[in-house]
């Protein structure tokens, strides 16, 4: 190449990136690190910014993120499916006595001398407690749906703990484990275990047993973390400090990494694939995959969200006028140009499906999916949703099929939703879009009508997926009890309002498993119900939740069993 040539390039090449560099502006604009060039110091940037830092309290993955630098579970798993024990001295197994043979049962034998944050003991009791904070209904925990089949958990001494289910069930390594295993004090939160859950002052000041404890926590714009100086493992972690800087959107923030050094790592950079490559190229820092069952999902409301009942929008028992009508969400699964999407704002970072469940890939159903608007139109025509009255809007009872479609703030999806409003509008259904901050959309405040447990719109769009190998925990998302509702706070998992009395009957086959090829094969079963014959989610993309690193961080090992600071005790700078 000549040096006129690769001249021209460049020069294309900064004028491809003007409009990144302004973007990037909004993010970092008012953040000035306190210590931006100190090798100790590790500066992480979450466009999503954190709002609360109890893990059983959030619905928003951001806010488990930040709290995981804190709090650890009992073990994890790695990206090689291989268990990693934290506070539990090892895994138990049916060899070792530890898990029973008939499988009602499993016996976790803790690490001796581990002490919380503040010099307290960590002991069983801390384990059993965090049990009883999860299973409390006045609590209100979005984890607790992984936490159901559980009989009992008793202390038998101050570093064992034994769990005993319900029902054998071959998934005893479920609770306690990865994500949704986050051990709480205590000694911390004993007198808010109950209705006054949210007004516990740890829940913005955690006590853990993590490589970190917070210094000052801005929510929704800055939480600061030093060393926890009873980590148990000597000489770690590497830094000191770390700063979270929250806000902003992923292309400012893959930009402050890759191109500008501003930051170390950031989370999720959910960026177009050419954007993306574009930045990488200039050699700061590095694009990090991670492995894992993502998808970005149309959630349906089965409910009304223009209806007011009991103090609430969105009621459980005010049915949707239109969503309820199965050939109604057969069309608009039709309508969804999933190749379309995949191909000019995911690259190589998503693939179409129609899969609820994507990993481990032994329980993929592969669900057929297809686009083929004119075969939408005919079964909207068929359930009587024509234009009576020309004005391009399908209706039928003097209902017109307009609908409020939201998600978060975000350039990708902004343009997806463009695409789909688009197809829609060629069959007849007119879509209002409405894009929210990402702070404010996945926020679990209960007086926040704009989460996504409020789902006060008809559709919405987000990524998420199954955060354990077992996915029980996932299916259960979609059971009648776990409609998110103002009794709980709206934090339960099903934001749809979903209940089928024949999804129920096959979850409870599920749970009565014990074989794991009949449990692989009852969840496909039940994706495709979800997917294909009942329709009740409509999965666009299996997509991998790239993040970015500077080339000087080392020791990333991200797995899709954890939340990605899992192993931040680890992460080192490279002179």
């Amino acid at each position: 190449m000549s040096f006129k040539r690769l001249k021209m390039q460049l020069v294309k090449l900064r004028l491809l990136l003007i409009p990144l560099f302004v973007v990037g502006g909004l993010l970092l604009h008012h953040w000035v690190p306190a210590q931006a060039q100190a090798d100790d110091t590790l500066r992480l940037l979450y466009w999503q910014a954190p709002t609360l830092l109890n893990p059983h309290l959030s619905t928003g993955t951001k806010d488990f993120e930040a709290s995981r630098l804190v709090y650890e579970p009992l073990a994890s798993f790695d990206a090689r499916g291989e268990m990693v024990p934290f506070l539990a001295a090892e895994i138990p197994s049916i060899e070792n006595g530890d898990v029973a043979e008939d499988l009602s049962s499993v016996t976790w034998k803790l690490k001796s001398g581990v002490t919380w944050a503040d010099g307290e003991p960590f002991t069983a009791d801390d384990v059993v407690f965090t049990y009883e904070y999860i299973s409390n209904p006045e609590v209100g925990a979005i984890t607790s749906e992984y936490y159901t089949d559980i009989a009992s958990v008793e202390a038998l001494d101050p570093t064992t703990v034994k769990i005993t289910f319900k029902e054998p069930t071959v998934a005893w390594f479920v609770p306690f484990v990865g994500t949704n295993g986050m051990i709480i004090p205590k000694h911390i939160f004993e007198t808010y275990n109950g209705p006054n859950s949210r007004e516990a002052p740890a829940n913005l000041a955690p006590i853990g047993t993590g490589p970190y404890i917070t210094e000052d926590v801005k929510p929704g714009d800055v939480i600061v973390y030093v060393a926890n100086e009873n980590f148990r493992e000597e000489g770690k972690p590497f830094f000191k400090r770390v700063e979270l800087k929250g806000g902003g959107d992923a292309t400012s923030a893959a930009r402050a990494v890759l191109q500008t050094g501003d930051a170390d790592y950031a989370w999720n950079t959910q960026v177009e694939a050419a954007v993306l490559t574009q930045l990488e190229a200039t050699g700061i820092g590095r694009i990090v995959p991670k492995p894992g069952p993502n998808m970005e999902r149309i959630v349906v409301n089965f409910s009304d969200p223009n209806v007011e009942k009991d103090g609430q929008r969105s009621h459980k028992d005010v049915p949707h006028p239109f969503l309820t009508d199965l050939n109604v969400r057969k069309a608009l699964s039709l309508a969804m140009d999933r190749q379309t999407i995949a191909d000019q704002l995911y690259g190589v970072a998503g693939t179409p499906t129609n899969d609820y469940v994507l990993s481990p890939e032994n329980i993929r159903a592969n669900a057929p999916w297809e686009f083929n608007l004119e075969e939408a139109a005919k079964l909207l025509d068929e359930a009587g949703w024509v234009d009576s009255n020309n004005n391009g809007i399908r209706d039928k009872d003097g209902v017109e099929m307009r609908m409020v479609f939201q998600t978060s703030v975000n350039p990708v999806r902004q343009k997806t939703q463009e695409i789909i409003k688009q197809d829609l509008g060629k069959i007849g259904i007119d879509l209002e879009l409405k894009s929210i901050d990402a702070s404010i959309f996945f926020d679990s405040e209960p007086n926040n009508p704009d989460n996504l447990g409020h789902f006060y719109a008809d559709l919405q769009m987000y990524t998420t997926g199954n955060e354990n190998p077992d996915p029980t925990g996932y299916m259960r998302r979609y059971l009648c009890e776990e409609i998110a509702q103002k009794e709980n706070n709206w934090a339960s998992a099903n934001d749809s309002r979903y209940c089928n009395p024949a999804y129920e009957a096959m979850f409870a086959e599920l749970v009565s498993m014990t074989d794991p090829d009949e449990r692989d094969e009852q969840v496909k079963k039940m994706n495709n119900f979800l997917t294909v014959e009942d329709v009740a989610v409509i999965p666009l993309i299996d997509r991998s939740s790239p993040a970015t690193a500077a080339n000087s961080i080392e020791g990333i090992d991200l797995t899709p069993w954890d939340l990605e600071p899992w192993n931040i005790k680890d992460w080192t700078r490279k002179s």
